[in-house]
């Protein structure tokens, strides 16, 4: 099975932690002030009280003005521990309202092998995530389990965009070029002015990789980024063998189902995945 089909479903499992009814109460509960300090508090916590360059560099696509809007903000609002004790009450809630039914024990126990059996070298986010206590009830030990995969993946897809030498903003250019996401919304979405924008589309052009869209050279280099994206998540599924690796699949195929139909954020969200498509096609 290929990492992208083992990503859609831990992906899903994790994508509960940011935008969910539930996880916006508990860091409006802390103080937080709007959506976004609670996300990059939240999101950022296992770092510690990181600095806004810090977690801009490892979030890559935000604009750093975007990230320094509510860091150290945040910090001030509640220490990172709290954040940390919050998200996983919020991802408590969520996951007992979305998935009252399902039994998540051994899907639980092959995910938490495999994230403890991961290297983190070079990836940071992912490496602090790895450091955190695994939760003792099974469907949080899943979800720590699923977000530590996640963070070890984007780590290792940045490193590929660093290798193509794509900016944040060229980055956003090409991704919404691919999947035929409105500009507007991208800018948005992470900070992007309509000047940086431009900017960003002039120096891809510049490259023969955009011309209003992606280019052949374009969709290469988008293709190359993925492919070594997920050559680079690989290894821990090696480790745990395809019998086991299987069973995952398995298990957490009917989970991601469920919560894609339950998550409205995912539903709502021009750049979440549709595993409800993509799992069923």
């Amino acid at each position: 099975m290929a990492p992208r089909d083992l990503w859609l479903r831990f992906e899903t499992y994790h994508d509960v932690t940011y935008f969910t009814p539930e996880s916006r109460a508990v860091t409006d509960e802390l103080g937080c002030k709007g959506g976004w300090m609670g996300y990059f508090g939240m999101r950022a916590a296992p770092l510690g009280a990181a600095p806004p360059q810090t977690v801009a560099a490892a979030f890559y696509s935000f604009h750093p003005r975007v990230v320094a809007r509510a860091l150290p903000d945040a910090w001030a609002v509640a220490p990172a521990e709290r954040f940390l004790e919050a998200r996983l009450r919020g991802v408590d809630a969520a996951l007992r309202r979305m998935l009252p039914a399902l039994d998540v024990d051994e899907a639980a126990g092959l995910a938490v092998e495999v994230a403890a059996g991961a290297s983190s070298a070079g990836r940071v986010l992912g490496a602090a995530n790895a450091a955190l206590d695994v939760p003792p009830e099974p469907h949080l030990a899943l979800w720590q389990a699923c977000t530590t995969l996640r963070e070890l993946r984007g780590d290792g897809h940045i490193a590929a965009l660093v290798a193509a030498d794509l900016t944040p903003c060229e980055t956003l250019v090409l991704f919404g070029a691919d999947k035929g996401l409105d500009a507007a919304y991208l800018r948005a979405a992470r900070g992007w002015s309509e000047d940086e924008w431009a900017a960003a589309e002039a120096s891809l052009s510049a490259r023969s990789l955009y011309d209003g869209g992606l280019t052949a050279g374009g969709r290469a280099l988008r293709e190359e980024i993925e492919r070594r994206t997920d050559q680079a998540a690989e290894n821990p599924w090696k480790v745990l063998g395809p019998a086991k690796t299987s069973r995952f699949i398995e298990l957490m195929t009917p989970v991601a189902l469920e919560l894609a139909k339950k998550n409205d954020a995912m539903r709502t969200n021009p750049m979440a995945i549709d595993p409800v498509r993509e799992l069923t096609t």
